[in-house]
């Protein structure tokens, strides 16, 4: 390890990123150095700008990715190496807001009952059912879930924050008989190593394949990943009567401002908001001139 990765991933300890974050941060600036084939304290903001106009035109990166590589470089020059770059010279690029892609409560049930095996079904419903992102699934112990108060406890999550979930019957149910034939030690969802389970956490690419099979069987065409799975959870619980700050923590959002974008997602909230012509009348339609001339005067 060299001394300048040293003192990066010591800064982002300092600080409690996430071994995900890290781990993610720590591979960009890598990658960003190999790029322009210099230690990346030879590097500047130029050489940003001119990486993320690679990563956008060349590599064909979505604006967030791209934002989470400047995000990563500007925590590198900015935090490591002590630069002072105003956010307006090295700029994150401008992401459309778009809404999240969901399930409809049927594709849900068609994608649960189109889990490939018992471990893959069992990993899809706790996405589902608790709506814990994909890092925090696959630290999920044996011990976090609480049948006798039944919650699911999320320890360390986005932020080192920890949560409490609602333990859902029906998913206990599953776990149960997931436990009886999986036996997993500390790890909920155990890994491998050399194609033999090991007491370690799942890789996310495990949980990727795991929710995209399912949806290929169950024959839904929308891209589906385990973060689908998050958005529906919570757009369901929203038509469900569930209010919003018990949904934010739920979600384990610090800002309700996350949790509110699940409000244009509900059906209920949509057809509660109601409309304005609701409340005025207006002529009959059948007695309009269907001509667009205009008439003479």
């Amino acid at each position: 390890m060299t001394q300048l990765r040293t003192i990066m991933l010591e800064e982002l300890q300092r600080r409690n990123f996430s071994q995900t974050t890290v781990k993610t941060y720590l591979k960009i600036v890598e990658d960003f150095a190999q790029h322009f084939h210099r230690p990346p304290d030879q590097l500047g903001k130029e050489h940003i700008r001119a990486y993320q106009v690679y990563l956008l035109q060349e590599r064909k990166l979505s604006v967030r990715t791209v934002g989470l590589h400047t995000a990563a470089l500007r925590f590198f020059f900015c935090k490591t190496l002590k630069r002072a770059y105003p956010v307006e010279e090295v700029p994150y690029p401008r992401a459309p807001r778009r809404l999240p892609i969901i399930l409809t409560r049927e594709e849900a049930v068609r994608l649960i009952d189109s889990a490939s095996n018992l471990f893959h079904r069992a990993i899809v419903m706790t996405l589902y059912s608790t709506g814990v992102r994909r890092a925090e699934l696959c630290h999920l112990k044996v011990s976090d879930i609480d049948s006798a108060q039944m919650v699911v406890h999320v320890h360390y999550g986005k932020g080192a924050r920890d949560r409490n979930i609602p333990l859902d019957p029906k998913l206990l149910e599953t776990l149960r008989e997931y436990w009886r034939w999986m036996r997993p030690k500390t790890y909920l969802f155990p890994g491998t190593v050399k194609n033999w389970r090991a007491d370690k956490p799942i890789t996310p690419k495990v949980v990727w394949e795991a929710c995209r099979e399912a949806a290929r069987r169950a024959g839904i065409n929308k891209p589906v990943g385990p973060h689908t799975m998050r958005h529906s959870f919570a757009t369901h619980r929203l038509e469900s009567g569930c209010d919003l700050v018990t949904l934010q923590t739920l979600l384990g959002h610090v800002n309700i401002r996350h949790t509110t974008i699940y409000l244009h997602l509900s059906q209920r909230h949509l057809r509660s908001a109601g409309n304005p012509l609701d409340a005025i009348d207006v002529s009959s339609p059948d007695q309009i001139k269907r001509s667009r001339k205009l008439q003479k005067k």
